[in-house]
């Protein structure tokens, strides 16, 4: 694998990583806040929303698995350059979209610049850091530059709707997007790690492997359990535990703030630690943090464990995939382009398959869905290590 020639060069990389994931919480934040906005000037129902957001997982999800092989065989500056310039492009169109039909061509280049850019970013801190401890710990706190554009959009729209105007604020956020853009395309990357062909090839063996095939599944439970978790605790706390929409939305916003905390801390703490056991453990206490939530007679209690189970689950999925770039350096954007398109398949499947239970038997089942997938993922995950114990033991016998 090439590296970067200096330290200082690695940095810039690092930089424009953290300038990507800063775009892509922007993306994932994005229809959420503003289509409350949106909905008094442009007529539309509420039922016309899940549309939109259908739309957005499904080109993201196409994005994600296209371009992880593109990525091997072109380099990570296309989709790292051009994804911020679409999402600015996106940002652009809303504010011109006179109809709902008009936000559909948005929701698409959301998608694509949002799954060029997760894929694109992650996979380049990944391919930064030889150890596999070393890139748990990056990927963690890349992470944290995910939720500080999560809560961009919602922070700012909240404080300055009113005096500047929605307008003014998309507009400082594609001049945010195309500088994250520029920046990526004036640096100078690794060259491609496939140069021959577009590793279309390649690709069954990587689904036959039993850490690709594990990882992605627990990916598929993680993803859907924050996309789930992201969706519904405001609607949990009003509607099942009686709490107002402003604590609610207090509580939502701790939750996001305990998982960037907790990746701060992870990325400290896996330098020293064994990933395969933070996985076990994350996943363990994750779930002791749903089931408390289930059980919760006060909505204190119930807001407690939420954002319990927030600093618990935070780990998980950077570290997982640190995991799986350590065996897969020279293919690491398709591997992870595999893992991305089933983690988005979970993304959009679990949170129905919650909302269909939350509806027969009661919103309590989100959190009993949530508690059962982290017990799948402790599974998964201790699957996942048994391999990598096996090669420890037998390095360690050739040493002997």
């Amino acid at each position: 694998m090439a590296t970067p020639d200096s330290k200082i060069h690695r940095g810039l990389l690092s930089v424009a990583a953290y300038a990507g994931m800063f775009v892509f919480g922007i993306v994932m934040a994005l229809l959420g806040t503003i289509l409350p906005v949106l909905s008094a000037r442009l007529e539309f129902q509420a039922s016309s929303i899940g549309t939109l957001f259908l739309v957005m997982n499904f080109a993201m999800l196409a994005s994600s698995l296209l371009l992880g092989v593109a990525m091997d065989r072109f380099g990570m500056k296309p989709p790292l350059a051009a994804g911020p310039l679409l999402v600015a492009a996106s940002l652009v169109m809303i504010l011109r979209a006179d109809t709902f039909a008009a936000l559909i061509p948005t929701a698409v280049l959301l998608g694509v610049g949002g799954g060029a850019l997760n894929g694109a970013t992650n996979t380049l801190v990944a391919d930064l850091h030889d150890e596999p401890k070393r890139k748990s710990s990056a990927l963690n706190v890349l992470g944290v530059f995910f939720g500080f554009g999560a809560l961009f959009l919602p922070f700012t729209i909240g404080a300055l709707l009113v005096a500047l105007g929605l307008e003014y604020l998309l507009l400082f956020a594609a001049l945010l997007c195309i500088a994250a853009g520029v920046f990526s395309a004036v640096l100078r990357f690794a060259p491609p790690k496939q140069r021959q062909q577009v590793p279309f090839a390649a690709m069954p063996r990587f689904i036959r492997s039993p850490l690709v095939l594990f990882a992605a599944v627990l990916l598929f439970f993680q993803s859907g359990v924050e996309f789930t978790l992201g969706g519904y605790i405001a609607t949990y706390l009003t509607n099942a535990m009686g709490l107002a929409v402003s604590s609610a939305s207090f509580v939502l916003a701790g939750y996001w703030a305990a998982l960037m905390v907790s990746r701060i801390a992870l990325s400290r703490m896996l330098l020293g630690g064994d990933p395969h056991r933070f996985v076990a453990l994350c996943a363990l206490t994750a779930c002791a943090g749903a089931v408390l939530t289930v059980v919760a007679s006060s909505p204190a209690l119930a807001a407690a464990a939420i954002v319990f189970t927030g600093l618990a689950l935070a780990g998980i999925y950077p570290t997982v995939l640190g995991i799986t770039g350590a065996e897969f350096r020279e293919h690491s954007g398709t591997v992870f382009g595999l893992l991305f398109t089933v983690a988005l398949t979970g993304g959009m499947t679990l949170p129905w398959v919650a909302g269909k239970a939350a509806q027969a038997a009661g919103l309590r089942w989100v959190f009993v869905i949530v508690a059962v997938s982290f017990g799948a993922i402790f599974v998964l995950g201790r699957l996942i290590a048994r391999p990598a114990q096996i090669r420890r033991r037998l390095l360690t016998d050739e040493q002997i």
